[in-house]
Protein backbone atom coordinates (compact mmCIF):
# COMPACT_ATOMS: atom_id res chain seq x y z
CA UNK A 1 0.00 0.00 0.00
CA UNK A 2 1.15 3.49 -1.29
CA UNK A 3 2.06 5.91 1.67
CA UNK A 4 -0.37 9.39 1.66
CA UNK A 5 1.52 12.23 1.35
CA UNK A 6 0.76 14.70 3.54
CA UNK A 7 0.77 17.87 1.47
CA UNK A 8 1.90 21.16 3.06
CA UNK A 9 0.68 24.50 1.67
CA UNK A 10 2.91 27.37 2.19
CA UNK A 11 0.88 30.56 3.67
CA UNK A 12 0.36 33.39 1.53
CA UNK A 13 2.23 36.09 2.32
CA UNK A 14 0.60 39.39 3.63
CA UNK A 15 1.99 42.65 4.08
CA UNK A 16 1.52 44.14 7.29
CA UNK A 17 -0.90 47.05 7.41
CA UNK A 18 0.64 50.17 7.56
CA UNK A 19 0.70 52.04 11.05
CA UNK A 20 -1.78 54.67 11.64
CA UNK A 21 0.86 57.26 12.00
CA UNK A 22 2.68 56.44 8.74
CA UNK A 23 -0.29 56.21 6.86
CA UNK A 24 -1.32 59.59 8.16
CA UNK A 25 1.69 60.74 6.94
CA UNK A 26 1.63 59.93 3.47
CA UNK A 27 -2.16 61.10 3.22
CA UNK A 28 -0.41 64.68 4.58
CA UNK A 29 2.36 64.60 2.60
CA UNK A 30 -0.28 63.78 -0.69
CA UNK A 31 -2.46 66.67 0.41
CA UNK A 32 0.34 68.98 0.83
CA UNK A 33 1.30 68.62 -2.71
CA UNK A 34 -1.72 68.98 -4.13
CA UNK A 35 -1.29 72.23 -1.98
CA UNK A 36 1.62 73.57 -3.50
CA UNK A 37 0.38 72.59 -6.89
CA UNK A 38 -2.67 74.62 -6.08
CA UNK A 39 -5.13 72.23 -6.29
CA UNK A 40 -7.04 73.21 -3.96
CA UNK A 41 -10.15 71.31 -3.87
CA UNK A 42 -8.27 67.97 -4.03
CA UNK A 43 -5.99 69.24 -1.10
CA UNK A 44 -8.77 69.80 0.96
CA UNK A 45 -10.24 66.19 0.33
CA UNK A 46 -7.23 64.77 1.27
CA UNK A 47 -7.11 66.46 4.56
CA UNK A 48 -10.29 65.63 5.21
CA UNK A 49 -9.53 61.96 4.54
CA UNK A 50 -6.28 61.82 6.64
CA UNK A 51 -9.12 63.16 9.44
CA UNK A 52 -11.18 60.71 9.14
CA UNK A 53 -8.98 57.96 8.82
CA UNK A 54 -6.51 59.19 11.81
CA UNK A 55 -8.75 61.44 13.91
CA UNK A 56 -5.58 61.43 16.57
CA UNK A 57 -3.31 62.05 14.55
CA UNK A 58 -0.33 64.17 15.50
CA UNK A 59 -0.68 66.24 12.24
CA UNK A 60 -4.56 66.49 13.02
CA UNK A 61 -4.28 69.74 13.81
CA UNK A 62 -2.12 70.98 11.32
CA UNK A 63 -4.66 69.55 8.93
CA UNK A 64 -7.76 71.03 10.11
CA UNK A 65 -5.70 74.95 9.60
CA UNK A 66 -4.78 73.76 5.91
CA UNK A 67 -8.35 72.23 5.17
CA UNK A 68 -9.61 75.36 5.84
CA UNK A 69 -6.72 77.32 4.47
CA UNK A 70 -7.47 75.51 0.94
CA UNK A 71 -11.19 76.16 0.94
CA UNK A 72 -10.32 79.60 1.43
CA UNK A 73 -7.77 79.61 -1.64
CA UNK A 74 -10.72 77.89 -3.72
CA UNK A 75 -13.00 80.92 -2.75
CA UNK A 76 -15.54 78.65 -0.57
CA UNK A 77 -15.38 81.39 1.96
CA UNK A 78 -18.36 80.14 4.01
CA UNK A 79 -16.80 76.58 4.55
CA UNK A 80 -13.40 77.84 5.07
CA UNK A 81 -14.84 80.07 7.68
CA UNK A 82 -16.24 77.04 8.98
CA UNK A 83 -13.58 74.84 8.93
CA UNK A 84 -11.55 77.83 10.62
CA UNK A 85 -14.21 77.74 13.70
CA UNK A 86 -13.73 74.23 13.66
CA UNK A 87 -10.03 73.93 14.10
CA UNK A 88 -9.93 76.90 16.42
CA UNK A 89 -12.64 75.52 18.60
CA UNK A 90 -11.07 71.99 18.38
CA UNK A 91 -7.32 73.18 19.11
CA UNK A 92 -7.45 76.27 21.41
CA UNK A 93 -3.47 75.59 22.04
CA UNK A 94 -2.50 76.26 18.95
CA UNK A 95 -1.23 80.12 19.47
CA UNK A 96 0.59 80.94 15.90
CA UNK A 97 -1.68 79.20 13.53
CA UNK A 98 -4.62 80.27 15.89
CA UNK A 99 -3.95 83.69 14.95
CA UNK A 100 -3.78 83.21 11.38
CA UNK A 101 -6.86 81.12 11.87
CA UNK A 102 -8.86 84.14 13.60
CA UNK A 103 -7.57 86.61 10.70
CA UNK A 104 -8.28 83.99 7.75
CA UNK A 105 -11.59 84.07 9.49
CA UNK A 106 -12.57 87.63 9.63
CA UNK A 107 -11.32 88.01 6.00
CA UNK A 108 -13.30 85.18 4.53
CA UNK A 109 -16.21 86.79 6.90
CA UNK A 110 -15.67 90.56 5.27
CA UNK A 111 -16.09 88.75 1.77
CA UNK A 112 -19.46 87.95 2.51
CA UNK A 113 -21.05 90.24 4.63
CA UNK A 114 -23.02 92.06 2.50
CA UNK A 115 -24.77 87.86 1.57
CA UNK A 116 -24.46 85.99 4.96
CA UNK A 117 -25.91 86.79 8.05
CA UNK A 118 -23.57 84.36 10.04
CA UNK A 119 -20.45 86.31 8.33
CA UNK A 120 -22.12 89.44 9.68
CA UNK A 121 -22.49 88.18 13.40
CA UNK A 122 -19.17 86.73 13.43
CA UNK A 123 -17.22 90.20 12.20
CA UNK A 124 -19.66 91.44 15.18
CA UNK A 125 -18.32 89.04 17.30
CA UNK A 126 -14.66 89.68 16.65
CA UNK A 127 -14.93 92.85 17.69
CA UNK A 128 -14.40 91.54 21.04
CA UNK A 129 -11.49 89.17 20.39
CA UNK A 130 -8.61 88.70 22.98
CA UNK A 131 -6.11 89.73 20.39
CA UNK A 132 -5.64 93.48 19.06
CA UNK A 133 -4.92 92.61 15.29
CA UNK A 134 -8.21 90.68 14.88
CA UNK A 135 -10.52 93.53 17.08
CA UNK A 136 -9.00 95.83 14.56
CA UNK A 137 -9.39 93.62 11.03
CA UNK A 138 -12.71 93.13 11.73
CA UNK A 139 -13.91 96.36 12.58
CA UNK A 140 -11.89 97.08 9.29
CA UNK A 141 -14.29 94.81 7.35
CA UNK A 142 -17.17 96.27 9.15
CA UNK A 143 -16.49 99.85 8.23
CA UNK A 144 -16.62 98.68 4.16
CA UNK A 145 -20.16 97.92 4.76
CA UNK A 146 -20.63 101.69 6.69
CA UNK A 147 -21.37 99.80 10.14
CA UNK A 148 -20.64 102.46 12.86
CA UNK A 149 -20.23 99.79 15.70
CA UNK A 150 -16.85 99.11 14.24
CA UNK A 151 -16.18 103.26 15.37
CA UNK A 152 -15.40 101.84 18.87
CA UNK A 153 -12.26 99.76 18.01
CA UNK A 154 -11.12 101.60 14.63
CA UNK A 155 -10.45 105.10 18.02
CA UNK A 156 -8.49 102.20 19.86
CA UNK A 157 -6.93 101.35 16.83
CA UNK A 158 -5.00 104.41 16.05
CA UNK A 159 -2.51 104.01 18.96
CA UNK A 160 -1.41 100.60 17.66
CA UNK A 161 0.30 102.57 15.08
CA UNK A 162 2.00 101.63 11.82
CA UNK A 163 -0.07 100.82 8.99
CA UNK A 164 -2.98 99.48 11.30
CA UNK A 165 -3.54 103.24 12.43
CA UNK A 166 -3.44 104.80 9.23
CA UNK A 167 -6.03 102.40 8.10
CA UNK A 168 -8.13 102.83 11.16
CA UNK A 169 -7.67 106.77 10.49
CA UNK A 170 -9.07 106.19 7.05
CA UNK A 171 -11.82 103.91 7.84
CA UNK A 172 -12.89 106.22 10.43
CA UNK A 173 -13.43 109.08 8.32
CA UNK A 174 -14.88 106.60 5.75
CA UNK A 175 -17.62 106.42 8.10
CA UNK A 176 -17.91 109.91 8.56
CA UNK A 177 -16.72 110.65 12.19
CA UNK A 178 -13.47 112.32 13.34
CA UNK A 179 -10.14 110.16 14.54
CA UNK A 180 -9.88 110.66 18.48
CA UNK A 181 -6.51 110.24 18.56
CA UNK A 182 -4.34 112.89 20.14
CA UNK A 183 -1.27 114.24 18.29
CA UNK A 184 -1.02 116.39 15.03
CA UNK A 185 -2.82 115.35 11.63
CA UNK A 186 -0.52 113.76 9.50
CA UNK A 187 -0.31 115.25 5.86
CA UNK A 188 -0.32 113.59 2.70
CA UNK A 189 1.60 114.32 0.21
CA UNK A 190 1.98 112.69 -3.86
CA UNK A 191 5.49 112.32 -4.60
CA UNK A 192 6.66 112.01 -8.05
CA UNK A 193 9.68 110.59 -8.94
CA UNK A 194 11.39 110.50 -12.18
CA UNK A 195 13.71 108.55 -13.13
CA UNK A 196 16.01 109.08 -16.40
CA UNK A 197 17.71 106.53 -18.08
CA UNK A 198 21.59 107.14 -17.42
CA UNK A 199 21.21 109.11 -14.61
CA UNK A 200 22.11 108.16 -10.99
CA UNK A 201 19.75 110.28 -9.01
CA UNK A 202 15.89 110.89 -9.48
CA UNK A 203 13.80 114.11 -9.72
CA UNK A 204 11.46 113.97 -6.58
CA UNK A 205 8.59 116.38 -6.23
CA UNK A 206 6.77 116.22 -3.88
CA UNK A 207 2.94 117.58 -4.43
CA UNK A 208 0.18 118.59 -1.87
CA UNK A 209 -3.57 116.60 -2.64
CA UNK A 210 -5.19 119.87 -4.25
CA UNK A 211 -2.26 119.37 -6.88
CA UNK A 212 -2.99 115.72 -7.92
CA UNK A 213 -4.27 116.58 -11.16
CA UNK A 214 -0.71 118.53 -12.33
CA UNK A 215 0.70 114.59 -12.22
CA UNK A 216 -0.08 114.11 -15.92
CA UNK A 217 2.13 116.86 -16.38
CA UNK A 218 5.46 114.98 -15.65
CA UNK A 219 4.43 112.23 -18.11
CA UNK A 220 5.24 111.31 -21.83
CA UNK A 221 2.76 110.90 -24.23
CA UNK A 222 4.00 107.06 -24.63
CA UNK A 223 3.39 106.73 -20.50
CA UNK A 224 -0.10 108.89 -20.66
CA UNK A 225 -1.04 106.25 -22.96
CA UNK A 226 0.53 103.55 -20.89
CA UNK A 227 -2.14 104.63 -18.22
CA UNK A 228 -5.05 104.56 -20.05
CA UNK A 229 -4.46 101.02 -21.01
CA UNK A 230 -3.67 99.87 -17.41
CA UNK A 231 -6.71 101.50 -15.83
CA UNK A 232 -4.58 104.28 -14.29
CA UNK A 233 -7.28 107.60 -13.27
CA UNK A 234 -5.41 110.39 -13.42
CA UNK A 235 -8.34 112.51 -12.32
CA UNK A 236 -9.28 111.08 -9.42
CA UNK A 237 -5.29 110.20 -7.98
CA UNK A 238 -6.36 112.53 -4.82
CA UNK A 239 -9.51 110.10 -3.95
CA UNK A 240 -6.77 107.48 -4.01
CA UNK A 241 -4.55 108.92 -2.08
CA UNK A 242 -6.91 109.42 0.39
CA UNK A 243 -8.45 106.08 0.98
CA UNK A 244 -4.26 104.64 0.93
CA UNK A 245 -2.02 103.82 3.01
CA UNK A 246 1.47 106.01 3.15
CA UNK A 247 3.38 104.13 1.53
CA UNK A 248 1.31 103.05 -1.27
CA UNK A 249 2.40 103.12 -4.69
CA UNK A 250 -0.17 104.15 -6.72
CA UNK A 251 1.51 103.26 -10.44
CA UNK A 252 5.20 103.40 -12.02
CA UNK A 253 4.99 103.93 -15.72
CA UNK A 254 8.48 103.86 -18.42
CA UNK A 255 9.28 104.28 -21.62
CA UNK A 256 12.26 104.44 -23.46
CA UNK A 257 13.51 107.31 -21.64
CA UNK A 258 12.14 107.62 -18.11
CA UNK A 259 10.49 105.62 -15.42
CA UNK A 260 7.71 107.91 -13.11
CA UNK A 261 6.37 106.37 -10.07
CA UNK A 262 4.01 108.11 -7.78
CA UNK A 263 3.70 107.13 -3.77
CA UNK A 264 1.72 108.71 -1.35
CA UNK A 265 3.44 109.93 1.72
Amino acid sequence: MIPALALVVPALWMPAPAAPEASAEGLFAAARDLRYAQRWLEAAEAYRTLLRTAPSSPRAADARYWLASSLEQDRRWDEAAEAYTDFLNRHPDQRLLGKEARLNRVRCWGIRQWDSPAAAAGLLGALEDEREEVRIAAALQLSRRRDSRALPVLQAGLKAGGTSAEACRIAILSLGAQPQAPGPAQGRFLVVRVQERGKAEALTIRLALGFARSVGGYLSDEQLKQAGKRGVDLDHLMEQALSAPKGTELFSLADGKSTVTVTVE
